[in-house]
Parts: C-alpha cells; structure tokens; sequence
C-alpha cells in the first residue's frame, strides 16, 4: 500500500472522520463503520485534506484535466482545498466549480453554477466524499454535462466502502463506470482500511469485535 493511503488512513481516525461502532446509513443500512467528512473544520485538516486528494487524482487521472467540481454542500471546500493542492504540489493551475442547490437569479454571477463556468472543451474530475449506493452521481452528472460541452475524465471520493450499489451486486463505484463511462476511483478502499488498522488482539481503531462485525455487514452488502 503506497504511503499516503497510510497516512490518510490515520488522518481519518485521528480528525474522527472514520469511526467503528453502530451506524444507520441515509440508505437505511446498519453499518459497524461511517465517514462523515463534514468533521473535518480547521484549516490545517482542509490543507492535508486537499494534499491526499491531488495526490489520488494525480494518481488516477494525471495532469489533463482543467475543472474540479464538487458538488453542493461537502463537495464545495473539498474542491477548493484540493484545487490549492494541486497548484502548490503539481504546479498547475486547475478551476473549482460547484453548483448551487437553487439558482442565483441576481448581481453578476447568475445561474446554477458556484467558482468557474463549465466551458465546451472542458475536462472535468467530480470529487465527492463518499458514495454508498451510487445515487449522488445522479443529481450531479446531468449538472455537470447539461450546463456545456465537457468531457468526464473520472470522479474520486475518499473511501470505497466496497459494498453493492442500489441496483446491482457490482459496488457503487464500479456500478459508476459502468453506467457513465468514467472511472470513480477512491484515495483508499475499505479493505485498505481493515489491512492497516486491525491487529488481532490488539485494542486499536478496529477491535476483534469491530472486525467481526465489520465480516457479517460484508456477508449482507459485499460487492461482487
């Protein structure tokens, strides 16, 4: 495993982004795991953030793209924050754009979209937090391709939780690609996370307890 999903991993735990124990999911799932990337709140987390992101799409999807769109509310300051990233890291300048959930109809920047327009020509990365079934990618890619000519180049969340989407046994990422044409690719997986937080025995992030749980919720809701 590359180091910066290490790290990554940790920062997770440590901003109490990644938590074990009992949740219910907005898809009405019981699951022993949540990512809420909504805790992250200070600069210096939004900063490191932003660096693990650039570096995943770096990663996935190189330097040939010139538009990341995060879409409203999460969406927004990861877009921002990794539009920095990129800049300070890969020495390239990329627009962030979101879109607003009404349409501004006043002063001088009217319309659905937030940050940069959508220009025909423009290579787009959406970046999200996580998805669970699939459905976000919904709402936002006729956003994306009703306001111009773009092209799709991939989407990246931060974890793949690894579990069916809502209409098929593929996980909701893969079910992304097949669907769109585009890849959806995540900074880590949830096999990534097991792999380096559970140690049997041992009384860390993810206890024997948690990783039984962790098995039966996968014997539910593990992708093919």
């Amino acid at each position: 495993m590359e180091q910066y999903k290490k790290d990554f991993i940790e920062f997770m735990v440590e901003c109490r982004v990644l938590k074990f124990g009992s949740f219910t999911l907005k898809s009405g799932r019981h699951s022993p795991f949540f990512m809420n990337a909504g805790a992250y709140v200070t600069g210096s987390q939004l900063m490191r953030l932003g660096e693990f992101y650039a570096q995943a799409i770096h990663e996935n999807f190189g330097d040939d793209f010139d538009v990341l769109f995060g879409p409203a509310y999460k969406g927004i300051p990861l877009s921002v924050a990794t539009a920095i990233a990129y800049s300070r890291l890969y020495k390239k300048e990329i627009r962030y754009c979101s879109n607003r959930k009404e349409a501004k109809d006043h002063g001088a920047d009217t319309g659905i979209l937030l940050g940069s327009d959508l220009n025909d020509g423009d290579r787009v990365v959406i970046i999200e937090d996580v998805t669970t079934s699939g459905k976000s990618i919904e709402e936002t890619y006729p956003i994306v391709t009703g306001c111009a000519d773009v092209k799709i180049i991939g989407e990246i969340v931060s974890l793949n939780r690894e579990e069916r989407s809502a209409e098929s046994t593929a996980s909701a990422l893969d079910a992304i690609t097949a669907k769109y044409g585009f890849p959806a690719k995540a900074i880590v997986s949830m096999s990534e996370v097991v792999e380096a937080l559970y140690k049997p025995g041992a009384d860390g992030p993810i206890t024997d307890s948690i990783k039984a749980a962790i098995d039966e919720y996968y014997k539910d809701w593990g992708a093919d």
